[in-house]
Formats: structure tokens, C-alpha cells, sequence
């Protein structure tokens, strides 16, 4: 069925070379190989380079619920977020693979080719994003890593080619040559962009984040770029409250900002409570009881798709779910009874999942409690699993207008003896010009589990989808601005995880806040229900919070309230957001900037107040 794809005469004249060639056209087909064949239960994937030594990447059994694949080297189990290279011409702020490496691309690519020419191939098309907006894309991988293979299908699909009707011509290409890590790279991942008309994506390493996912995003945001539109780095969800009132949510934020996690029901205790927090200086913990939490029907996990197609007139933004499978990150899950939704969706799922750094037994059933440990005593920070949407229960198909975008970032501790910028509140209501500040500087945050290395204030880039871009960092700021600018109807606020000052609340102010805001509806806050928050930066905090008759306490509203925290802590972490903000956005005065994009850093490179933002991209009425 090839036949039916118009490809370039190097990729014909590898598959001609090839020793073997399986084209895929359903994910079971992919399955089958993830373990060499079908008959085997358990799989080494292993290459000899050329200096006579053998490398094992990964070791693969199959288990009840799908595939279960395990990374021999810590490091692999991670993405690597200073992995991606550019080796075209075009414009670009990324690293370019000329300037970093001693020797050339052409070269390189070369030498990919015939060594894929030598192996045993699968290979398989997919379509990027939505039907008619990301183009069909190709994959070509050693048919021993069928495990990746695999994990693309989940994540992207695959496409039949027997029931096309026309040819196709992919205009983005994946190819995977896992030697070349330990050949060229001295054991990084490396993934190399060259967009040469068709985009083609060279992935050095078989951990799927840097390139079946945020390679193909990479892809996917390079084709917005050109033709006006954004692929968000977001998660949403559709909120059905008791009193079934539906407010839609959109949650952005760097790796680890809680994007899943707006997708789970909050994490009761056996008794029913919520463990809002725990302090860390006193040992006390707080407690709430709901007896009944919002009903979530959820609509993407990690790129929303924001195509102009997709807009009407009523001044909100409209998304789509951008992938055919979410990579879901289970660190958080150390447990049985932790997270039941997920618990049952992965154990009986109704069709194969892939596993990823999860202790599991050939024929077992992979549990995604059962983290693998990087050393002894300490486990992977980043298990995962990658669950086909079409099964996930209530998933929204189509397109959702987005009532209120959220921010997610991860904060460390904050202590009048250790002072950091852990200093937002459970909720943060933000004027849109700030909010669109917040997505320029990004901030990784602190014990970001879904990478490796990072400081604890690093900025993932402009949108928070930096990482994966291939073009230049204005470009981007200019097409979020012109999202802002063109849906007022939609509200901006800001969440922390993990600490609330000198709290540990994990993901709870997430959880809280969804429900709460959820529960309000579309009603506008009134003026003596907000603060300006003590942070320039911080928008509006909330002088009371009232969820099912039960009041937060304001210390977790107004973090410089906190004893343990005090004013003189909080101007401190203050202080260190605010170098942070003005160190990242003097980055985007540039000359393409849009003109009121440069008054709004301008306002916070000058100190603005809150007030001061409001003057930019006001909010409509409702």
C-alpha cells in the first residue's frame, strides 16, 4: 500500500535497501512488533556499534494491559531539554547543529540513512493534529525499537492505507537511528530539525518525549508559525458542577505544571477529606471536607490545538485535542487507591497500553504504583503511561470554548528562614496582558520531575512550549498576543503546586481552585472580593475563598499572612520573581515585537501595578 504515498527518492531508495520492511497499518500491527514478534514475550533492544561493543537501550515484556518497556540507563528515562538541534538554514533561536557539533549535518544524515538502509524497518503514516491542519507525517524506525514504534501509534495514530482514497505526500518525516547517541552524541539525546520543505525530525535516542511527542510538536508549531496559529502546551477540561453548571478549563504550564493533573479528581484520603496542606515548620495540616467534587469530562492532555478554523464571534478561545493519546506522568501514584480513575483505566484498560519505567513482570499486569528505581531506594521520578483518548471515560470530541486559562507552575517552599519565590497564593486572578507575560517567561519551577537537570527558576520559553519550537521566539510571542487580543471573553487566572508558601499542597490549589471557580460560573468577581496582590506580579489575590460552606484560610490566599513566612520573606521571593521576569523578557525587545506587546514589558520592566495592566487588552463586559 506504499504505493499510495508520494515519498522522496532517498526514503524510496531505503526501503528498496532495506533488509525488511513492515508497513503498519493499524496500531495493532505496531503492537506486534514490540517485542520482536509477536511469539515473544520479552525483548532486548540492543545495537553493535561499530567499535564492537553492545548497547542495550531498553529491555520490553509483555504484559495483560499492553507493553511494559524499561530504560537501562537513568538518564534515558527523562527527557532532556537541551535536546534539540537545528540543522537547516531557515531562522531560528534554537541551537544550530553547524555551531555545536565538529562535524556536518550533510554528513550525518548521510550516515543515517544507510544505516537504516541496513536494518529491518517499520514504518508507518500519521496525521499531525486535526484532520486537514497539521499535514500526514511519516515514521521511520528499526523494527527491533517496534516499542517506540508503538508509542508513536498511541500518541499520534496510524493511518490505513488501504482505505485511502487519493495518494498522500508527508510533508514531516520521523526518522530513528538510536546508535547514533552513543556513536556521534557522547550517550545525550539529541532530536535534529531540518526543514527543508518537508520538515524532516532526526531522533538519536528512543525516549519518546523529545521526539514522538515533542518532536511531532515541534512540527505542528513550526506549521501554526507560518500560517498564523498556536498548537497551546495545555491540558483542558469540560467542569460539570452538582448543580450542573459547565465551565471549561484550559491549563498551560511547563512540564510538571499540572496539566494531567487538572484531568484527575482530587486525591481523598480514606475518610473522604482533602489534605489541603501540610506545614512544614509546625507539622499542622489542614483538612476540607466536599462531599461532592465536579464531574470532569476531560478534552486534551498536553497540546490544544488553537486553528483558526476552530474561532466563531463570541470572544473566547476554541481548542482541540491535538493527539490521538495522552503521555500521562504517574509519579504521583505510589499507591493503590491513590488515583482510582486512572488505577482502573490502566489495569483493565480495553486495549494495549505502553508502560514506561513501571517495575512490571513478563505476563503480569502492569501497575502504575510500581515505579522502577533509578538507584536503590530511590525511584523514577518520571513513570508514565501512554492511554489511547477514545478510552478515557466522558472524553469531549470536537471543538470546546475556553471559559477560564489557567497557569500552572511549580513552587518550592517558602520560609522566613529560606525565602524563595513560593510565594503565590492557592489562586491568582490576572489581568490578560500580565497573563500573557506569565506564558513569555514560563517558569520550569522547582523539582520538575518530567526532566533532567533544571534549576528551581528557569524559564521553559515563551508559551511554555519553547523547548519544542524551531522558529524564533518573537514569532511566538506575537501570535499568543494576538490569541489574547482576539478572545476577551475569556478569563485568566494563576495557580501554585506543590507549595503554598511554608504549606506542601502538592496539586491540591489546582484542585480547589477548578472546583471553586467552577462553582461560581461566569460570575465576574466584585471589587471588594479581590486584592491587589503584595507580588507586582502576582495580579489579584483573594481576600476570602468559600467552597461548600467551608472558608480557606486567608494565610493560603495571601502567603505574607503566613507566621512562618512574614512580610520580609515574601519581598524577598517577590524580589527573586521579579529579576527573573525582567532577566526573561528584556529577551523579547526586539525589533518584530509586536508595538503593544513592548508596552506591556515595558509596564514590567517599569514596575507596573496591577492597574496599569488592565489598560492592555481589556476584558469584555460579561
Amino acid at each position: 500500500m506504499i504505493e499510495k504515498v508520494t515519498l522522496p527518492d532517498e526514503v524510496v531508495a531505503i526501503f528498496d535497501t532495506a533488509p525488511s520492511l513492515i508497513i503498519a497499518d493499524t496500531i495493532t500491527d505496531l503492537e506486534k512488533l514490540a517485542c520482536g514478534t509477536q511469539q515473544n514475550h520479552e525483548w532486548q533492544v540492543s545495537y553493535t556499534l561499530p567499535s564492537g561493543r553492545t548497547i542495550v537501550e531498553a529491555n520490553v515484556v509483555r504484559v495483560k494491559n499492553g507493553i511494559s518497556a524499561n530504560y537501562t540507563e537513568p538518564y534515558m528515562r527523562r527527557r532532556d531539554p537541551d535536546c534539540m538541534f537545528i540543522a537547516d538554514k531557515l531562522p531560528s533561536d534554537k541551537p544550530l547543529f553547524k555551531e555545536q557539533f565538529d562535524f556536518s549535518f550533510d554528513n550525518l544524515r548521510r550516515e543515517t540513512f544507510d544505516w537504516l538502509a541496513s536494518q529491518p524497518l517499520a514504518a508507518f503514516i500519521f496525521e499531525m493534529g486535526q484532520p486537514g491542519t497539521g499535514g500526514f507525517a511519516l515514521a521511520v524506525c528499526p523494527a527491533n525499537a517496534g516499542f517506540f514504534a508503538f508509542g508513536l501509534g498511541l500518541l499520534q495514530g496510524v493511518i490505513d492505507l488501504k482505505n485511502l482514497e487519493a495518494p498522500i505526500k508527508p510533508t514531516t518525516i520521523l526518522y530513528v537511528a538510536p546508535p547514533f547517541r552513543h556513536t556521534h552524541f557522547g550517550g545525550k539525546q539529541v532530536v535534529v530539525h531540518n526543514r527543508i520543505g518537508i520538515h524532516e525530525i532526526f531522533s538519536y535516542n528512543l525516549y519518546p518525549g523529545p521526539s514522538a511527542k515533542k518532536g511531532v510538536y515541534g512540527a505542528l508549531i513550526n506549521i501554526g508559525a507560518h500560517q498564523g496559529w498556536v498548537t497551546a502546551h495545555c491540558s483542558a477540561v469540560q467542569v460539570v458542577t452538582p448543580y450542573d453548571n459547565i465551565v471549561t478549563f484550559m491549563h498551560e504550564g511547563a512540564s510538571g505544571g499540572g496539566k494531567s493533573e487538572l484531568l484527575q479528581q482530587p486525591h481523598r484520603l480514606p475518610d473522604g477529606r482533602l489534605l489541603v496542606g501540610k506545614n512544614i515548620v509546625t507539622n499542622e495540616e489542614r483538612y476540607i471536607e466536599i462531599q461532592r467534587t465536579c464531574d470532569l469530562h476531560p478534552v486534551c492532555d498536553d497540546m490544544g490545538l488553537c486553528h483558526p478554523d476552530f474561532q466563531d464571534t463570541n470572544g473566547k478561545l476554541f481548542l482541540m485535542d491535538a493527539e490521538d493519546g495522552w503521555f500521562v506522568r504517574v509519579n504521583h501514584i505510589t499507591s493503590y487507591g491513590t488515583d482510582h480513575d486512572i488505577e482502573r483505566l490502566s489495569i483493565h484498560p480495553g486495549r494495549s497500553l505502553l508502560f514506561l519505567n513501571i517495575d512490571a513482570a513478563t505476563g503480569s499486569t502492569a501497575l502504575i504504583w510500581e515505579h522502577i528505581a533509578d538507584e536503590p531506594g530511590k525511584p523514577c521520578p518520571n513513570p508514565r503511561v501512554i492511554i489511547p483518548r477514545n478510552i478515557v471515560p466522558n472524553v469531549v470530541s470536537g471543538k470546546v470554548a475556553v471559559d477560564i486559562r489557567s497557569f500552572g507552575v511549580r513552587t518550592p517552599p517558602c520560609t522566613a528562614n529560606q525565602p524563595s519565590y513560593g510565594i503565590l497564593g492557592l489562586l491568582h486572578i490576572l489581568p490578560p496582558a500580565l497573563a500573557w507575560l506569565w506564558r513569555l517567561v514560563a517558569p520550569r519551577g522547582y523539582s520538575n520531575p518530567s526532566i533532567v537537570g533544571g534549576g528551581e527558576l528557569e524559564s521553559e520559553g515563551v508559551g511554555s512550549y519553547w523547548p519544542f519550537a524551531t522558529g524564533r521566539r518573537v514569532d511566538q510571542a506575537n501570535l499568543l498576543l494576538r490569541q489574547f487580543q482576539q478572545t476577551p471573553r475569556t478569563r485568566y487566572i494563576l495557580i501554585p503546586n506543590q507549595y503554598v508558601g511554608a504549606w506542601e499542597t502538592g496539586f491540591v490549589p489546582q484542585w480547589l481552585a477548578r472546583d471553586y471557580l467552577a462553582r461560581r460560573g461566569h460570575a465576574r468577581f466584585l471589587s471588594d472580593q479581590l486584592i491587589p496582590a503584595r507580588s507586582l506580579l502576582l495580579g489579584y489575590a483573594l481576600k476570602s475563598m468559600r467552597i461548600e460552606g467551608t472558608m480557606i484560610p486567608p494565610c493560603l490566599l495571601q502567603v505574607n499572612m503566613q507566621p512562618e513566612v512574614g512580610s520580609v520573606a515574601y519581598d524577598e521571593g517577590a524580589c527573586q520573581l521579579r529579576q527573573f521576569f525582567h532577566e526573561q523578557l528584556k529577551t523579547f525587545l526586539v525589533p518584530d515585537l509586536d508595538a503593544v506587546g513592548r508596552q506591556i514589558i515595558e509596564c514590567c520592566l517599569s514596575d507596573g501595578s496591577v492597574y496599569d495592566y488592565e489598560q492592555f487588552l481589556g476584558l469584555s463586559d460579561e
